[in-house]
């Protein structure tokens, strides 16, 4: 049964995940600023139309994402989540600001911004687990699913403003000011983290430090057929699927011959499928696996239909649909690995998700990278359609088996 309308946002009934929700969505805002004029920095300004130089920095910035897991799932389960977030999210803004200025003053080159994403990738994998548990701290089990479903709409309406905002900047003032106002816009989640009440929050169990917690965690889901078949799906289409960078900057560029505004449109326009993704997880009652087949499914459509779009607009309308299935895909294997595990290993079983959903990104990406090269970008989105075909297989045959039910 689905919560009634007024219910999509029940989070935030609360003060605490009220000040979260704006210090985040400006965050995020300068977050998609930043990304979307990386890319085109990389793609049309340090080399020649290079898909692969694209993969290559995607590849440096989500990699430690799966380097460090043991690292940053013991940090998530062990240490104080709100004081670690504060630590993280003031990192990746100062890396922004250094990016910015290099690029500002004119002496950036390719290798800066391989060693910036790698550097940025790496305080992200510490920010991804807390961050996603953090939200438990904030609203506690009963509401967790809406709360995983309100951060992710933050997130993607974030995404509708800032791609298109980045285009305007960069046609009118330069790339290297989205990375200025990314650093600035840190600012509003350290302060939101500052405000919070600290009384009112529900601080998770905490693990007991001990030799081998990583090993322990790893166990915790190999013993867990339901969550194994989750982080196959993710690897599938984190590693193949999630390359978006790719898909959309080399279908602008090359075959639409989009510039920057053009381009920075089409990651907004995403967007839209994304918000309404979102929000439909947000007005369910609690996740349910019978959703992955479908969502996975529904992404490799997408995908086949972006490929084969004859113009801007219909490629445009192929990634509003990719962007509902994303959303449903990651909000539900979020939600639900989230409450059928035990609070006390929360954050490594969060961490390895991330670490699975994003760590492929340095296998997935250089390939669809050379793929987009050499046979050209609807090729490329042929890979990432062929992924979530391949995902929607492995939770069928997930859901032929008996599995232990979320503990809603």
């Amino acid at each position: 049964m689905k919560a009634p309308v007024w219910g999509v946002f029940r989070s935030l009934r609360g003060f605490n995940y009220q000040v979260w929700a704006v210090g985040a969505f400006v965050s995020n805002v300068g977050t998609w600023v930043q990304r979307t004029a990386q890319d085109w920095l990389v793609f049309t300004q340090l080399t020649h139309h290079d898909a692969s130089a694209v993969g290559l920095v995607m590849a440096l910035q989500f990699g430690p994402q799966f380097l460090l897991l043991p690292w940053t799932g013991f940090a998530a389960d062990h240490f104080n989540q709100r004081k670690l977030l504060i630590a993280t999210q003031a990192t990746m803004g100062a890396l922004a600001l250094m990016l910015g200025l290099l690029t500002v003053t004119g002496v950036v080159q390719l290798w800066h911004v391989y060693i910036f994403a790698f550097l940025f990738g790496s305080a992200a994998a510490f920010d991804a687990p807390v961050r996603q548990t953090f939200v438990a701290e904030l609203v506690g089990d009963e509401d967790l699913h809406n709360a995983v479903a309100l951060n992710s709409t933050s997130f993607n309406a974030a995404r509708m403003i800032g791609p298109a905002l980045a285009g305007v900047i960069i046609a009118a003032i330069g790339t290297g000011w989205a990375f200025l106002i990314n650093g600035a816009s840190f600012v509003a989640v350290l302060i939101s983290l500052a405000f919070l009440r600290l009384a009112e929050l529900r601080p998770n169990a905490r693990a007991h430090r001990a030799k081998g917690s990583f090993t322990e965690g790893f166990r915790y889901v190999w013993g867990r057929p339901d969550l194994k078949a989750v982080l196959v799906m993710l690897f599938l289409i984190g590693t193949f699927g999630l390359n978006f960078p790719i898909f959309i900057s080399t279908m602008a560029v090359s075959v639409f011959h989009a510039d920057a505004r053009g381009y920075g449109l089409l990651s907004s326009i995403m967007a839209i499928g994304t918000v309404a993704g979102a929000l439909l997880g947000a007005n369910r009652s609690k996740p349910r696996f019978g959703l992955l087949p479908a969502g996975a499914g529904v992404f490799g459509l997408g995908c086949t239909l972006a490929a084969i779009a004859p113009n801007y607009w219909l490629f445009a309308g192929a990634l509003i649909v990719i962007g509902v299935a994303a959303l449903t895909v990651t909000n539900t294997t979020n939600s639900l690995m989230q409450l059928s595990t035990e609070p006390a290993m929360r954050g490594r079983v969060m961490a390895l998700r991330v670490g699975v959903a994003l760590g492929g990104t340095p296998i997935g990406a250089p390939i669809v990278g050379w793929v987009a090269n050499n046979y050209g970008p609807r090729w490329a989105l042929g890979v990432g359609a062929a992924s979530g075909f391949a995902a929607a297989i492995v939770a069928v045959f997930a859901m032929a088996r008996p599995r232990p039910r979320p503990s809603v």
